[in-house]
């Protein structure tokens, strides 16, 4: 029979930091490779929640995560495409894009977050 030993941690993170956990074991078990710039920026916009486009990748910009708004652009085309993102027009025919975290993958932004996973190997 095998004997399986149990590591238990508790940890108090911040809240970009328990942001950038999620998405970090999402981007792990999907297979997907970013850079830690990249996985800053999905942080920031988690952080946010919902924002106007062109006003976060200033915001981007202004945190250093990268050097300018197009670079952003870049990622960010780059992530909706990975569906990490959902970029969305408003109703209305003059309003801006805005965007936020893809609801789908439940990724917990707001207020006290408590992560309770389980991960496990048999031998």
């Amino acid at each position: 029979m095998s004997k399986i030993k149990l590591i238990k941690r508790q940890v108090q993170m911040t809240h970009r930091d328990i942001i950038k956990y999620q998405i970090m074991n999402h981007c792990f078990f999907s297979g997907l490779q970013l850079s830690n710039n990249e996985l800053d920026c999905l942080t920031l916009l988690g952080v946010f929640n919902d924002i106007e486009l062109s006003e976060f990748c200033i915001n981007v910009v202004d945190e250093n995560i990268f050097k300018n708004p197009q670079t952003v652009r870049n990622f960010l085309s780059k992530a909706t495409k990975i569906k990490l993102i959902h970029k969305y027009t408003p109703d209305g025919p003059s309003q801006k894009k805005r965007i936020h975290l893809n609801k789908d993958l439940n990724f917990q932004t707001d207020g006290g977050v408590l992560l309770d996973y389980k991960f496990y190997h048999v031998t």
